[in-house]
């Protein structure tokens, strides 16, 4: 029956999808802890995701990650189909394989369609299969406007999406990984001897900016996912449509200095010195160079290194921030973390925009036969934003309490 449901819900989409005209260009500036939109044009008219639809890949592939359904050195075979895609490519041939690792690195990098086809058939495993769970978790994340077709963003006439749905994505990555979303500072990694780098121009220069993911198509234009931290503010800005590289890249950081109270001279970033640490020994501190070969890899030629500017601030700082700061709301005390987890989840849903800008955060309290574990979202910057998702949630029959900073 919820499969059925499920079928109802994308046959509609598509119904909408088949009637609407695609705006073409449009925007959105959100602030991410808040939740309040900041600008807005055409937000919520479709448009062709492109590469963006690759952020939907990589959450799916962080979710098997940490349930342990795949490790990051599990082999993805490259098959027949996955390696005909079309560039930008790593052109591994039909029959080789290559690790989770390459895969998410190239996908984040180089937008590799042949790895995100390789990564859908392993988790999926057929593209079209893992185009549904894409479908079904979009929904979970609010997503309601979006519908996917393939793993990649390769031109698809039913592929569509918003920019208030990619901001949601963009939210959900950072908040919902906060280690693996680091990865999205890469410019750079190293593949069985080949130097890749990305092309994601606008963060290696814009200040603070740390992520996301551009995208293109003939039928999409230049999109653009960014993501920016000053201080305590995340701020996300989704630009679609875009005419060239460059006049998107200029919209963006216009778009940008006007929420950040900056001037447009401010945003370049001049080079900088790069250090090399490994990435798992220092999963909350933002260094430049850094190497995320496994540790103990003994071949040096098939370990990935990554370049990251150094400003880079991690997204784990700003969780670790949040749960100590800001404001709380509390929906649930489970006996089991992963009850607590999974209410979370649940709620995030019927919260929707609510809780955009929030965190779920399982808090451990007690010991032995009495811990328990309580359910809430952290980060809300005011009293009235919390107090607002907890209204939401009542009306949609969850408990909900109001807890005020460092509660």
């Amino acid at each position: 029956m919820k499969n059925f449901h499920l079928a109802l819900a994308t046959m509609a989409t598509f119904l909408v999808v088949t009637s609407s005209a695609f705006a073409g260009n449009a925007s959105l500036v959100l602030d991410a802890r808040s939740g309040r939109v900041l600008a807005a044009e055409n937000a919520d008219d479709l448009n062709h995701p492109a590469s963006l639809t690759k952020m939907m890949t990589l959450y799916l592939t962080f979710e098997a990650l940490r349930r342990g359904d795949i490790g990051w050195e599990t082999k993805v075979p490259m098959s027949k189909e996955a390696a005909r895609k079309p560039p930008t490519k790593l052109r591994v041939k039909a029959g080789d394989s290559i690790t989770v690792r390459e895969a998410v690195y190239s996908i984040i990098v180089q937008s590799a369609n042949d790895a995100a086809a390789a990564m859908a058939e392993r988790l999926g495993g057929s593209e079209a299969n893992f185009a549904r769970m894409m479908n079904a978790r979009a929904r979970r994340l609010g997503m309601n406007r979006t519908v996917f077709v393939n793993a990649s963003g390769l031109p698809a006439s039913q592929q569509v999406t918003t920019a208030r749905d990619m901001a949601r994505l963009a939210v959900a990555l950072i908040r919902d990984f906060p280690a693996e979303y680091r990865l999205f500072s890469m410019q750079s990694f190293n593949f069985r001897g080949r130097t890749i780098r990305g092309h994601n121009n606008l963060m290696y220069r814009y200040q603070g900016m740390d992520g996301i993911k551009t995208g293109y198509t003939n039928a999409s234009g230049f999109n653009l996912v960014s993501a920016v931290k000053v201080g305590n503010r995340r701020v996300i800005g989704v630009v679609l449509g875009g005419r060239t590289a460059k006049s998107r890249d200029n919209k963006m950081a216009a778009l940008l200095d006007q929420h950040l109270g900056r001037a447009g001279s401010t945003t370049v970033v001049a080079n900088r010195t790069i250090d090399r640490v490994e990435v798992d020994t220092l999963p909350g501190v933002s260094l430049s160079y850094v190497d995320l070969a496994p540790a103990g890899a003994g071949d040096a030629g098939a370990a990935i290194q990554a370049v990251v500017p150094s400003e880079r601030p991690t997204a784990i700082a700003a969780t670790e921030s949040a749960a100590s700061g800001y404001w709380q709301i509390q929906i649930s005390t489970m006996s089991t973390a992963e009850g607590a987890r999974k209410i979370l989840v649940e709620a995030q849903s019927a919260g929707g925009a609510a809780l955009l800008g929030a965190s779920p955060h399982t808090k451990a309290a007690g010991t032995g036969s009495r811990r328990q574990y309580h359910a809430r979202f952290i980060g809300f910057a005011s009293r009235e934003a919390a107090a607002s998702a907890c209204d939401i949630l009542k009306k949609r029959s969850y408990d909900c309490k109001l807890l005020p900073d460092r509660g």
